[in-house]
């Protein structure tokens, strides 16, 4: 006898720069894969798509978001973007332009009917620049509240985090497998199986 069809079909794509595919990490899980292995799937047919660009920030990702997600979502599914921001913005854009590039976004992506939730930016080792991210992620923070999209803060809890600066400095300024696995578990605890109306495993990690 075959398997009863799934009563649920998700497609999920992920959107970011390079830090999507894991790079860094000697288990190639990244977060992503981390979090999708701890994600429950009984009668739940999801489908990923990593859609990474190195070093990009929200003005490139305005513009290309749409057209690399279209061909992945369906008519009959139901159609999720996962946003994760960085800092580059402190580079290419001023704070109101980079509010204004993820309004479009979450925007755009509210009237094709696409679920959001909006990962914020990562703090590095160099103290000043961490604090222009901060307010880059209230920000980023307040766009997506104000329209009812779910937002992990991961900035806030690994600015200090002492493993999450150790094992940045360890690697060049990226994470590895301990940081990886940080931002993981923030993003199991902060809204993951709610935003996928999904059961919250009894002992997630």
């Amino acid at each position: 006898m075959e398997d009863p069809a799934p009563t649920r079909r998700l497609r999920l794509v992920v959107v970011g720069d390079e830090l999507l595919t894991g790079v860094g990490d000697p288990r190639a899980l990244g977060w992503v894969g981390r979090v999708l292995s701890k994600t429950p799937l009984e009668d739940v047919e999801l489908q990923h798509y990593v859609l990474a660009v190195p070093d990009e920030g929200t003005e490139a990702l305005s513009q290309r978001w749409e057209a690399e997600a279209a061909p992945r979502f369906g008519p009959t599914t139901e159609n999720l973007l996962l946003i994760a921001l960085n800092d580059h913005d402190l580079v290419n854009a001023t704070s109101a332009r980079a509010r204004l590039n993820l309004a479009n976004i979450l925007d755009r992506a509210a009237q094709q009917g696409i679920r959001c939730l909006v990962l914020g930016p990562l703090p590095g080792l160099d103290a000043e620049r961490n604090r222009q991210a901060a307010q880059l992620n209230r920000a980023y923070q307040d766009v997506a509240t104000r329209r009812s999209h779910p937002y992990v803060d991961a900035f806030t809890p690994l600015v200090d985090h002492q493993q999450w600066r150790e094992d940045l400095t360890a690697n060049e300024g990226r994470p590895a497998q301990a940081g990886y696995g940080l931002i993981a578990w923030l993003m199991l605890h902060r809204g993951w199986y709610q935003w996928l109306d999904l059961p919250e495993p009894a002992a997630s990690s």
